[in-house]
């Protein structure tokens, strides 16, 4: 359990924040100010892909500010208000939504700044392709790592500026919405109906959401009193292949709060859409994954495992900087091995070594720690740093390194990390355990794989 004595997680949350923490992202978010809370009221029509919006933002300064920046990407703005007041010399330019200030405004002075917007969302190109908003061939999703964000609302999109959110989402009466957190009340009107989320826990720009589609919702096998509540929204069509292929999440998430401590949020849900998509992607308490996802084999299972393990880490522990991605796609790599051991499948092991000897073949040119803007999601930086993770539980024994990654999430829950962060938890949990892991995140060439320590001798009786 956590310690109970430690400060709020919004109190740590803003203890935890660095400047600069957009870094590869550099065009995005403001270190000027954070934002503790969005609201968000959106009507938005699937027929005409037509939103119509208003976002009430509350801002806290982290210095003196004549000016805000928000990021707010392919949507029109119609009224801005800070305080109640009506601002007059709003303007955008680019992908920013810059408001002034009356004058110069103190730190941590908190505003309440009020957004009405609106038009026809849609993804952003970039680098890491398409990402944000994207219409479906009957719904919509939103799939926002890293700088998507700014397509369906005006945000800070900094992974360090993490907020509490309500969302309210009205559209027609034959879709059903998912959104971050807890379904808090649900209102039909004539042909529309309004779904409002609560999401009380501290979530990245990023990682928010809203899913739109004819689902229905089932689920997963062998749930009990006491489990972490879980539905699976699906399409009629592919209910019962998606039943099967997630048929095992229940004794998944039983496996990983074992292993990593309890689960972070109040629930998790898993979206199915009725397309094929390119990759299943987290959010906050759901992810999200495509038609070509579920076959009725379990094809996709290790992906199942990766999703849900994003929950802990990137999630409930989050980033400061985009170039410590590895803490999360390293830990949700390695958690599809700890499934697989799991299963007995696939020892660890074996996985471990199958995946050193690509790694072998492949350029020794990247360094996991900070690989770059356009090689931060590279598969390297997701498989070395699982190896990186498997190399320290090599060294300190299983049942040791899960007692370390448990304290890890912990004390560390519901805010954000760097790298450095990790090498300290390390060596308070074991002087020297730190140098274990920096050659296999800070230097390019593979280093050779660990042995396993030895299993524990069994007593006579």
């Amino acid at each position: 359990m956590p310690d109970l004595s430690l400060p709020g997680p919004l109190d740590r949350l803003a203890a935890a924040l660095t400047p600069g923490s957009a870094d590869y992202v550099s065009d995005q978010g403001s270190d000027v100010y954070d934002v503790t809370h969005y609201d968000l009221d959106l009507d938005y029509t699937v027929r005409t892909n037509r939103l119509v919006a208003t976002a009430r933002i509350t801002v806290v300064l982290r210095e003196a500010a004549k000016q805000l920046d928000f990021d707010l990407d392919g949507l029109t703005v119609s009224d801005v208000r800070v305080d109640g007041e009506s601002v007059r010399r709003w303007r955008t330019r680019g992908a920013k939504l810059i408001v002034p200030l009356r004058g110069e405004t103190g730190a941590r002075r908190r505003l309440q700044v009020v957004v009405s917007y609106g038009g026809r969302p849609g993804p952003r190109t970039g680098p890491w392709g398409e990402v944000g908003f994207e219409e479906l061939t009957d719904g919509a999703l939103v799939a926002a790592q890293p700088d998507g964000a700014p397509t369906w609302f005006p945000c800070n999109d900094r992974p360090s500026s993490r907020a509490t959110y309500r969302i309210s989402v009205t559209t027609e009466s034959a879709y059903t919405v998912v959104a971050n957190g807890e379904l808090v009340s649900q209102r039909r009107s004539s042909s529309r109906t309004t779904t409002v989320f609560d999401n009380p826990t501290p979530t990245a720009p990023y990682l928010a959401t809203i899913q739109v589609g004819r689902y229905g919702a089932v689920e997963p096998e062998g749930l009990a009193r006491g489990d972490v509540p879980q539905r699976i929204y699906v399409p009629d069509r592919l209910r019962r292949r998606a039943a099967h292929d997630f048929g095992r999440q229940t004794e998944m998430m039983r496996l990983f709060v074992d292993r990593f401590g309890p689960y972070p949020f109040s629930r998790y849900d898993v979206v199915v859409t009725d397309d094929s998509l390119e990759i299943p992607l987290e959010a906050q308490t759901v992810s999200i994954f495509g038609a070509n996802h579920v076959d009725g084999r379990r094809h996709s299972e290790r992906l199942v495992a990766h999703e849900l393990a994003h929950q802990w880490f990137g999630n409930a522990v989050g980033l400061a900087r985009w170039r410590d991605i590895w803490l999360n796609e390293g830990f949700a790599c390695y958690s599809e091995w700890v499934w697989w051991d799991h299963l007995g499948s696939r020892r660890l092991r074996a996985t471990a070594e199958r995946h050193h000897a690509a790694l072998r073949d492949e350029p020794q040119d990247i360094r996991v720690a900070d690989p770059g803007a356009e090689r931060m999601f590279d598969d390297r930086v997701y498989k070395r740093g699982a190896l990186a993770l498997h190399a320290v539980s090599c060294a300190v024994g299983p049942e040791a390194f899960d007692a370390i990654v448990r304290s890890w999430v912990a004390r560390h829950l519901d805010t954000v990390v760097t790298t450095d962060d990790f090498r300290a938890h390390l060596a308070a949990a074991q002087p020297g355990l730190e140098d274990v892991l920096s050659p296999w995140i800070d230097e390019e060439d593979l280093p050779d794989l660990p042995p396993m320590p030895p299993a524990p001798r069994r007593r006579r009786s």
